[in-house]
């Protein structure tokens, strides 16, 4: 095994991917491509008739943080495990399906930042895996995590 993409999001599901990921390179000596996607929102551009300056160096600043925080979060990596943190712009799935052209696996949490937390799979999660050019893991949430008592 050569390359790992793993999505990142900053959600507690995108650690549990990263360090998913981290230890299947250990296992298979493998090197790792952390990826953050990013984009302007629709609701940027609906101000009205007169443009509203949109500053995309803080879209991506703030990718590029939540990448490095994430990766601070799941911890170092394995001895030997080379990451690759990478920020791209576009969306998630895109950018994920992309990066994975060539790549010997995908890794994603089952659920990311969207906004329908009680689905069991999130569109980003459902998207690559009809869509991926190489296998795909859904690392899943905490059963007692997703229903909360």
């Amino acid at each position: 095994m050569g390359v790992i993409v793993v999505g990142v999001d900053g959600s507690d599901g995108s650690v549990r991917a990263l360090r998913f990921a981290y230890e299947e390179a250990r296992l298979h000596g493998a090197d790792v491509k952390a990826i953050s996607a990013w984009h302007i929102p629709p609701a940027a551009y609906e101000a009205g008739w007169v443009p509203v300056p949109i500053d995309l160096g803080s879209f991506e600043a703030a990718s590029r943080a939540t990448l490095d925080k994430t990766l601070e979060t799941a911890g170092a990596p394995p001895v030997g495990v080379a990451v690759t943190a990478i920020v791209r712009e576009g969306q998630a799935a895109d950018i994920l399906l992309a990066e994975a052209r060539g790549a010997d696996l995908l890794v994603v949490g089952s659920r990311g930042l969207g906004g329908f937390r009680s689905l069991m799979l999130g569109s980003v999660s459902q998207q690559v895996v009809h869509h991926a050019p190489c296998p795909v893991v859904v690392v899943p949430v905490d059963v007692a995590e997703a229903h909360p008592a």
